[in-house]
C-alpha cells in the first residue's frame, strides 16, 4: 500500500468513511469513557469534535512552521471580542469532510445534525463588531495571509436572553460548562501584566532619566489557542486568547489561620479580568473592570509579539516589518502607549525609534459615528490603574498637540477639539483620538461611513492626514453564512455556476442569466419554502406560536437600539393590523413579522421596545379576525446559531436605522446573499448593497443623513408630523390606550412620549415614506415571478460584500502583506 493510501486509512487523520467512524470510536472510548451504546448528544459531540480537530492539527503545525520560516509579515487583530458561532459544522465544511462524515455517523446510527446542535454558541462576542472579527479570521485563513487573533478568553459570555411576561432578562453565559474542545491551553505562553501602583524616576547607567512602573499588584494572562482553518487549504492561522490567573493563586497562611476567604482573594480578584464579556459598566467598579481587562488584553498580545520578534528576528527595531497590529475599534487603543512602555522603559529605546515603531505597527479601524460610542476614560480612573500610561499618553499629546500648532497657527479651539485629552471640568482621554495619533492608517467600514467620518468626529484629524483614511467596507464569509446555513442553496449555486464560488464570490454573476428561466426560478422559491419550513419549526418548538411559510418573512435581526428603529416597524405592524380591523376584507400579502435581537441590560428604552413588540404580538396573534393575514413573533437569545436558521429563511430583511447611524451593518449582507430583498435607508452599506443588486431591486425609503441633519438643526418637532398624519397618530394612540397592555396606560407612556416630544432619530418623520415603501413590497411580494427575479439578482451581485474581498483590501492597501502557502 502506497505512503498517501496509508495515511487516507488512517484512524488519526484519514478522511475516508471508514477511518473517520474508526476515529470517532476510538474518540468516544478515549476521550469521554462511553461505548456508543452508552453515549449521551454531548458525548458524541465532543468525540465528533476532537476527530474534526485532529485533522485539523497538522495544518496548525505547519503553517506555524511555514510562516516562522518564511518571516512574512504577520498581521496581529486586535478585537475585544471574536463571536465565532459554533466551531464544528464550520471545520467540517472547510476540512471537505461533510458528507463522508455525514455517512460514517449514520453507519453507527446517529444523525450528524442532531449532533451538530448540541455545540454550545462560544460566549467571547455580542454584536457586529464580534462577528466581523470571526468573518475576517476566516477569511484571513482561506487567503492563506499569516495573521494571529488576539483577544480575550471570557468564561462567560454577554449573558442568554430569556423572555418572562414579555420583558428581556439575562441569564448567565456558561458557555465553557462542558469544556471546550477546540481549544488548546499553551501555558508556556504566560504573561505579567502590572496594574495600579506609581511610577519612579531613576538614572539609567548610561545617564538617561528612566521611569520605573511600580505596580500595586500583578496578574498572569495564560494562551489559550484556537486553530483557525480556511477553506479548501492547508493553512490554519491562530487565534490566541487569553484567560487571567493570579500571581499567587492561594495564600496558605491565611488559610491556616481560618479566613479561608482572604486565601484565595487574590485568585478571585484576578480572574475577574476574563470573567465576563463586557461587564455592567454603569458603575464605578465596573468601568475600572473594562479598563482593566482592555489593558490585560493588549499587554498580553504585545508581550508574545515582543517575544516573537526577539526570537525570530533578533531585533526589536524590526518589529513592524514582522507584524502589522489592526485595532478593531477602540478598546484595544491601549495598545499603542502599551508598546511604547514595552519599548521605552523595557527595551531601552529612545522615545523618537519607539514611536516610530509604534506608529508603523498599528492601523485602526473606525465603527461608529455615535458620540456616545466613542470611547473614553476619566483621568482620575485611568492614573489609578494605568499611571505609567498616562504620563506616555501626556507626551504623546504634547508632541502631537506641538504638530498641530505648526500646522494650524493660532487655531486654539482646533487644538482643544483635537488634544487626547478633554479640557472640560471632568477631563476625559478620548481613545479614538490616542488611537487616531497612534496609527498610520485610519479606515471606516462603508463608504457613507468613511465619508462622515472625515466630514464630523474626525474631521480634524482628516484635515491634518488625508493620507491616513481610507475605506474598508466590511463583508462577511459566503461560508458559514450560505454554505453552512443554507446548504439547499449552496446546492442549487452549485449546480447553476460550478466553480469555487466560495473562494470566488465574482462567479455568482453567472447566476444572472438564470433570473428570468422560469424552471431555475422554481427551484429558487423550493430552497426558499425549505428555509422558511425550517425556520417555522424552530419558532414552533422555541416560542409556541404556529406560523404559515407560505406567508411573506418579514425579519429584523439585529441589537436593539433606538437608532436601528425596531419602533419603526412595529408602528407599521400597529397601522396594518388597524387597517385590518377596520377593513376586514382588504387584500395584502400575507406576513410573518419576526424580530429578533439583545438590549444591553442597562438600556431601559430598548427593553421596553422588546416589550412592546411581546405585547402586540399577544394582541395580533388571538385576534382571530387578523391572525391568519399576520402574526408577530420574537425569537429570543440572537446569536449565530439562531442566525443561521434566520438568513435563509427571509423574505424581507430590515435595514431601517436612521440615515448616517450605521457605520455598516453586516446582517444586510448576510440577508441579501440569501435572497433576501431589502427593504432600507440609506445608510452603512445599505448604499453599496443598493448600487450593486440595482435600485429596482432595493426597497429605498426616508431622508438621508444630509436630510436628517438638516431636519435636526433645523428644529425638528415630531408633534407636527404626528399631527398631519393620521395613521400615525392612530398607531401612537393605540399604544397610549392599553390595547396592548391590558388596558395599562402607562407601560408605554415612555416610548410614546419620546416619539411625540423629541424622537431623536426621527421615527416620525421617516413613517410615512415607510408606510408607502412597505405597501409596495406587498404588492411586488404578491408577482411572485418578480419577486424571485429580484431574489436571484440580489445574491447574483452581492459578490462583493465577501469579507475575502474586504481583507484583500486591507491585504493590499493597508497592511501590505503577501499570502504565505502551507503545504503539507
Amino acid at each position: 500500500m502506497s505512503d498517501v493510501a496509508e495515511r487516507a486509512l488512517h484512524t488519526r487523520v484519514g478522511r475516508s468513511v471508514d477511518a473517520l467512524r474508526r476515529s470517532l470510536i476510538d474518540n468516544l472510548f478515549y476521550i469521554t469513557g462511553r461505548s456508543l451504546q452508552k453515549a449521551t448528544p454531548n458525548d458524541l459531540y465532543i468525540a465528533l469534535a476532537y476527530t474534526v480537530r485532529d485533522r485539523m492539527l497538522e495544518g496548525f503545525i505547519t503553517t506555524a512552521e511555514t510562516y516562522k520560516s518564511s518571516s512574512a509579515r504577520t498581521v496581529c487583530y486586535f478585537s475585544a471580542e471574536y463571536l465565532l458561532g459554533p466551531h464544528l459544522g464550520n471545520n467540517i465544511l472547510n476540512l471537505g469532510l461533510w458528507d463522508n462524515l455525514t455517512q460514517a455517523m449514520l453507519e453507527m446510527g446517529v444523525d450528524m445534525e442532531t449532533i451538530l446542535q448540541e455545540e454550545p454558541e462560544p460566549g467571547l462576542g455580542n454584536g457586529g463588531l464580534g462577528r466581523l472579527a470571526a468573518c475576517y479570521m476566516d477569511s484571513l485563513a482561506t487567503l492563506q495571509i499569516p495573521a494571529i487573533g488576539y483577544g480575550i478568553r471570557y468564561e462567560f459570555g454577554l449573558f442568554q436572553q430569556v423572555i418572562k411576561n414579555g420583558w428581556q432578562e439575562e441569564v448567565t453565559d456558561a458557555w465553557l460548562r462542558n469544556g471546550n474542545p477546540w481549544e488548546l491551553p499553551n501555558r508556556e505562553r504566560r504573561y505579567l501584566v502590572k496594574l495600579g501602583g506609581h511610577t519612579d524616576q531613576y538614572q539609567s547607567e548610561n545617564g538617561h532619566l528612566r521611569a520605573r512602573w511600580v505596580p500595586d499588584y500583578t496578574v498572569y494572562g495564560v494562551a489559550y489557542d484556537t486553530p483557525i482553518l480556511g477553506y479548501g487549504v492547508l493553512n490554519t492561522n491562530l487565534l490566541r486568547l487569553w484567560k487571567s490567573e493570579a500571581y499567587n493563586a492561594f495564600n496558605f497562611q491565611a488559610f491556616n489561620m481560618g479566613n479561608h476567604c482572604a486565601a484565595v482573594e487574590e485568585k478571585v480578584v484576578a480572574e475577574n479580568l476574563s470573567k465576563v464579556l463586557y461587564p455592567n459598566d454603569a458603575s464605578e467598579v465596573g468601568k475600572e473592570l473594562r479598563l482593566k481587562q482592555q489593558y490585560f488584553f493588549v499587554s498580553c498580545s504585545l508581550q508574545d509579539m515582543v517575544r516573537i520578534v526577539q526570537h525570530d528576528l533578533g531585533d526589536l527595531a524590526l518589529f513592524p516589518e514582522k507584524f502589522v497590529a489592526q485595532l478593531n475599534d477602540t478598546h484595544p487603543a491601549i495598545a499603542i502607549p502599551e508598546l511604547m512602555r514595552l519599548l521605552i522603559d523595557e527595551h531601552a529605546f529612545t522615545w523618537e525609534v519607539a514611536w516610530d515603531i509604534t506608529r508603523s505597527s498599528f492601523a485602526y479601524t473606525n465603527h461608529t459615528l455615535l458620540p456616545e460610542a466613542l470611547e473614553t476614560w476619566s483621568l482620575d480612573l485611568f492614573k489609578r490603574i494605568l499611571p505609567r500610561h498616562l504620563e506616555i499618553i501626556y507626551e504623546i499629546n504634547q508632541r502631537f498637540l506641538d504638530e498641530v500648532r505648526l500646522r494650524f497657527l493660532y487655531d486654539d479651539q482646533r487644538i482643544s477639539r483635537m488634544s487626547l485629552i478633554s479640557d472640560e471640568t471632568n477631563p476625559r482621554l478620548r481613545m479614538a483620538h490616542l488611537a487616531a495619533v497612534g496609527s498610520f492608517a485610519i479606515n471606516g467600514v462603508s463608504a457613507i461611513h468613511t465619508s462622515l467620518l472625515k466630514t464630523t468626529v474626525m474631521q480634524d484629524f482628516y484635515e491634518l492626514w488625508p493620507e491616513k483614511f481610507c475605506n474598508k467596507t466590511n463583508g462577511v464569509t459566503p461560508r458559514r453564512f450560505i454554505a453552512l446555513a443554507n446548504r439547499p442553496l449552496t446546492k442549487l449555486i452549485d449546480d447553476a455556476v460550478g466553480g469555487d464560488w466560495l473562494k470566488n464570490m465574482a462567479l455568482l454573476k453567472h447566476l444572472e442569466p438564470l433570473a428570468s428561466d422560469i424552471s431555475f426560478q422554481s427551484r429558487w422559491r423550493e430552497v426558499k419554502l425549505t428555509a422558511k419550513h425550517q425556520l417555522s419549526n424552530h419558532i414552533s418548538q422555541v416560542t409556541g406560536i404556529t406560523v404559515d411559510p407560505t406567508s411573506m418573512f418579514d425579519i429584523q435581526a439585529k441589537r436593539f437600539h433606538e437608532y436601528k428603529r425596531q419602533h419603526l416597524s412595529l408602528l407599521h405592524i400597529i397601522s396594518l393590523y388597524h387597517r385590518l380591523k377596520c377593513n376586514p376584507n382588504l387584500c395584502i400579502a400575507p406576513r410573518t413579522f419576526i424580530f429578533s435581537g439583545k438590549a444591553a441590560p442597562g438600556y431601559g428604552m430598548a427593553k421596553l421596545i422588546i416589550k412592546l413588540i411581546h405585547s402586540v404580538a399577544e394582541t395580533i396573534n388571538h385576534d382571530p379576525q387578523v391572525n391568519q393575514t399576520i402574526k408577530v413573533v420574537f425569537l429570543p437569545n440572537f446569536n449565530v446559531k439562531n442566525a443561521q436558521h434566520l438568513y435563509p429563511a427571509a423574505d424581507l430583511s430590515e435595514q431601517i436605522s436612521t440615515a448616517g447611524k450605521e457605520a455598516s451593518g453586516t446582517g444586510n449582507m448576510k440577508f441579501s446573499m440569501n435572497g433576501a430583498l431589502t427593504i432600507g435607508t440609506l445608510d452603512g452599506a445599505n448604499v453599496e448593497i443598493r448600487e450593486a443588486v440595482g435600485e429596482e431591486n432595493f426597497f429605498l425609503f426616508g431622508l438621508t443623513a444630509a436630510q436628517v441633519q438638516e431636519r435636526l438643526i433645523g428644529g425638528y418637532q415630531p408633534r407636527l408630523v404626528i399631527e398631519s398624519d393620521t395613521e400615525l397618530e392612530n398607531a401612537l394612540n393605540m399604544i397610549s390606550s392599553g390595547l396592548f397592555s391590558h388596558g395599562d396606560r402607562q407601560l408605554f407612556a415612555p416610548l410614546v412620549n419620546n416619539l411625540r416630544e423629541q424622537d431623536p432619530y426621527l421615527v416620525c418623520a421617516d413613517y410615512r415614506a415607510y408606510l408607502d415603501c412597505q405597501d409596495n413590497v406587498g404588492k411586488q411580494y404578491l408577482n411572485s415571478e418578480r419577486w424571485t427575479h429580484m431574489s436571484i439578482l440580489n445574491v447574483a451581485r452581492i459578490g462583493r460584500f465577501s469579507s475575502d474581498r474586504a481583507i484583500q483590501e486591507y491585504a493590499d492597501e493597508i497592511w501590505k502583506v503577501v499570502p504565505v502557502f502551507a503545504k503539507p
